[in-house]
């Protein structure tokens, strides 16, 4: 299965888009219905206590479904998020980790995918089922 949208493509939207550049997300991979971001550690992730706060695994595990829908749809498609469900499952702690999200259905109205954020060292963060609708 051919990509629908290029990495080079991908790489643009995350530098020129102003939400996903203020997180940094870097573009690690892509595939067919799926993509991996990295996320750089920044101390405004803090949440008191010296961990990264949910809203920036959900931040990432949200754009890394979108890119995803794209390597599938073309990067101009306006697929919008409708339910996230995420479950964090262990903290990082000054620290980076990476994003993975993969299409698990592509219907006509709705797609329904899954994300997970890894540590550097493996250790499974978040796990998040998405759906999105497409317009």
């Amino acid at each position: 299965m051919d990509l629908a949208a290029t990495e080079a493509e991908l790489r643009h939207l995350l530098a020129e888009v102003p939400f996903t550049r203020a997180y940094g997300f870097r573009l690690h991979a892509i595939a067919p219905g799926q993509c991996t971001l990295d996320v750089p550690f920044q101390p405004l992730f803090e949440r008191p206590g010296g961990i990264v706060g949910g809203q920036v695994f959900m931040a990432a595990a949200d754009v890394a479904m979108w890119l995803a829908i794209m390597t599938r749809l073309g990067s101009s498609d306006g697929s919008v998020t409708a339910a996230m469900t995420s479950a964090f499952l262990d903290a990082a702690r000054h620290e980076s980790f990476r994003c993975t999200a993969r299409v698990v259905k592509l219907g006509r109205r709705l797609v329904y995918g899954v994300a997970e954020s890894v540590s550097g060292s493996g250790r499974l963060l978040t796990h998040h089922s998405l759906t999105y609708a497409r317009r």
